[in-house]
């Protein structure tokens, strides 16, 4: 929540703006900035819920794909609660949405569905319409609670009866009202009678009074009762009510209807569901709870390209402990088992104990399934703490099932019982371990873990080395410099592709423990070549998303600079699309402070990602290098070389150096030279090469004899 909201002056309407993108907030109080409107902003669904329960909002503008907590879950609560059941809602998203995500969005209470990027000149005179429409049903509540007030008065003075009391004719019409169901229907006796019961009666829905149940057992001279019934107010709310209708007297023609508010009835129901679905001992989800929760998952569950994961953990030598000291013993155990798993997890992941010493978790989200077992080492490791119960000490122990949805379960049903499965399959495996239901998938786990364990070790025994590949001028055939590339020789596997062990050093953040070596690698490098290449020879050192992220990124460069002496321009760092437009803010400071230190900035793998060409205006960009994967494709399709020559004049434009990768075709070289590309890098100049053998390079490189071999 922002330090200090907007405080609304005297007739301003007050506008709750919902966006997890402060951009996005920023955006929308430029555009609904009036002196009458009082902008409020959430960056969350539960901070929204806070702000709705301190202050009255008139009206909520809802993002729909946030996370933890998206906007159908925020209406859908808005809806359930007394206070904003009413509080128009529009939605606001950046996706196409499905049919069903539309009707979706109506259904939880939405009085508009808006789609990102949008017209302002759509949306205020939308939002201006609903909170005049706002404005009118608070006037008509607070003229209703008057009247309410002064009928009460009244009821206080002439009727005592505490229920609603309506004499209904035969004909279904209203003969007489009493106060007190003239209060609860927000109008007085004048307005009730001669209208119809109808009119007021939402649940259960009754098309035609003499079809209707109230009308049946009237003419057979019985009394009718109805336990959750619901009125509609004159102001439109809906009343839960109990209702008892019996005949009076046959000369009257009519009935008598006695008429309860449940209100306060329905409410303690809802704290009883609440505890329906808690379980008393720990405090976390039940067995009921869980399958509402994790159903309503699985049914949400539309992240492309991430995992949603299930582990089932049974606790290992619980049952002596119950059994040797007792049932109150065992309860204490539950309570700090619970608590060991809870500081385990994120807030948003789903933690229950299914029953005895059995507990469940779901996760969501995951890049990867194998990244469950690190979830499910961390739970044994924490359980399996020796600790005090009635002055002896005990030790636990804890056996983990893992399923995949839906490879291993279309339903939770399913994702359960292989779970299940898999726990027992841990458990007959010597207990205090984890299975995976998919034998494949267990085993890429345990080979995952054992190789970020041999990475760490790379680390501290120094087994990375670095290679060098050229980058060449097309016209002159000049070396412009060096990639300088990072390469595992394991002991025991040999060479590890860079594409394994890389991305595991970003996964696992070592990339950072690994980034000041790499730095201080190339910066001695550089200077060791100052004798044989020119000064202005490039090192170019690739930066990952976690590194590019860091505050101290420059200040590490600027060591190794000044350690060894290299001058500006001589060091260059790659940085690819992902890194830089994921928060471009942070992208735009973080150049400019490598550019104060004199080091150059490239962009990697473009043409692959989702940049936009707009960032390489917006961005203070040195070099640009087009992808491997693009060049490799590109003359294959019209489309592919329209973009790339597209690219390259746009660069050209902008003064940025262009640098294709991964060439390794006479036909790609020939290609970018005629279409004005400026360097190559790629198996055609040369593969990556030790430092020694960088020193021999040809200078300048022979295009000639290349055409020629």
């Amino acid at each position: 929540m922002e330090c200090a909201q907007p405080k609304p002056g005297d007739g301003c309407s007050v506008l709750l703006v919902v966006d997890d993108y402060p951009e996005n907030l920023v955006t929308m109080r430029a555009v609904l900035n009036r002196q009458d409107w009082c902008i409020v902003t959430a960056s969350s669904g539960i901070e929204a819920l806070s702000i709705l329960l301190e202050r009255e909002v008139d009206l909520v503008l809802l993002d729909v794909q946030m996370p933890g907590m998206d906007g159908f879950e925020v209406a859908r609560l808005m809806r359930g609660s007394q206070r904003t059941r009413l509080t128009p809602i529009i939605f606001l998203t950046a996706n196409e949405q499905s049919r069903d995500a539309v009707h979706k969005g109506y259904a939880s209470g939405a009085v508009d569905y808006l789609f990102k990027p949008f017209d302002p000149h759509v949306l205020k005179p939308k939002v201006q319409a609903l909170l005049e429409q706002q404005q009118n049903s608070r006037a008509l509540q607070k003229l209703s609670l008057e009247l309410e007030e002064a009928r009460a008065f009244n009821a206080s003075v002439l009727d005592n009866i505490d229920e609603g009391i309506l004499v209904i004719n035969e004909k279904g019409l209203i003969n007489f009202a009493n106060p007190a169901i003239c209060g609860l229907l927000g109008a007085d006796a004048e307005q009730l009678c001669g209208t119809s019961l109808l009119d007021y009666l939402t649940e259960p829905k009754v098309v035609d009074w003499h079809e209707s149940g109230f009308y049946r057992h009237y003419r057979s001279g019985e009394s009718y009762r109805l336990h959750d019934a619901s009125l509609r107010t004159t102001s439109g709310c809906q009343l839960p009510v109990a209702m008892s209708c019996a005949p009076l007297p046959v000369e009257r023609k009519a009935m008598v209807l006695s008429i309860r508010d449940m209100s306060v009835v329905r409410d303690l129901y809802r704290q009883l569901e609440q505890q329906a679905v808690t379980d008393t001992l720990t405090g976390l989800l039940n067995r009921r709870g869980f399958y509402q929760t994790v159903e309503g998952m699985l049914l949400r569950n539309e992240q492309a390209g991430k995992f949603l994961v299930l582990l089932y953990l049974d606790l290992d030598g619980f049952k002596r402990i119950n059994d040797s000291l007792g049932h109150d013993a065992g309860d204490q155990v539950l309570l700090w088992v619970s608590q060991q798993l809870k500081e385990c997890m994120r807030p948003y992941d789903v933690l229950a104990r299914m029953g005895g010493d059995e507990f469940t978790v779901v996760i969501d989200g995951l890049d990867f399934p194998e990244h469950a077992a690190k979830v499910a080492e961390k739970l044994i490791e924490r359980v399996s703490l020796r600790r005090q119960v009635d002055g002896l000490d005990i030790t636990l122990g804890a056996s983990i099932g893992i399923a995949t949805f839906p490879d291993c379960g279309a339903n939770l049903d399913g994702l359960l019982r292989a779970a299940d499965i898999a726990m027992y399959e841990a458990k007959r495996a010597g207990r205090q371990q984890y299975r995976f239901f998919d034998q494949e998938m267990n085993g890429r786990a345990r080979s995952r873990l054992m190789l970020e364990e041999s990475v760490r070790t790379a680390i501290d025994g120094k087994d990375f080395s670095m290679v060098y590949q050229p980058q060449v001028f097309i016209e002159s055939g000049r070396l412009r410099g060096f990639e300088a590339l990072l390469r595992w020789q394991h002991p025991s596997a040999g060479d590890v592709p860079p594409g394994l062990f890389i991305p595991l050093l970003e996964e696992t953040r070592l990339i950072t423990k690994l980034g000041g070596w790499i730095f201080e690698q190339g910066a001695a490098q550089r200077k060791r070549w100052n004798e044989i290449f020119d000064a202005n020879l490039v090192l170019s050192v690739s930066v990952s998303f976690t590194q590019f992220s860091m505050p101290n990124l420059a200040s590490e460069l600027q060591r190794a600079m000044q350690r060894f002496d290299l001058k500006p321009g001589q060091l260059e760092v790659e940085i690819t699309e992902s890194s830089l437009v994921h928060n471009l803010n942070h992208s735009r400071m973080q150049i400019q402070l490598l550019h104060d230190i004199g080091v150059r900035v490239a962009l990697d793998d473009f043409g692959v990602g989702e940049c936009s060409l707009s960032h390489l205006r917006n961005l203070d960009i040195d070099t640009l290098k087009i992808d491997r994967h693009f060049v490799a494709s590109m003359l294959g399709s019209v489309r592919d070389l329209a973009v790339a020559r597209s690219i390259i004049e746009l660069c050209r434009n902008l003064d940025v150096l262009v640098i294709a990768e991964g060439v390794e075709t006479i036909e790609q070289y020939q290609w970018l030279k005629d279409n004005g590309c400026q360097l190559i890098q790629g198996f055609l100049v040369a593969h990556p090469m030790i430092a020694e053998d960088a020193l021999l390079f040809p200078q300048p490189f022979d295009w000639q004899g290349l055409k020629l071999r």
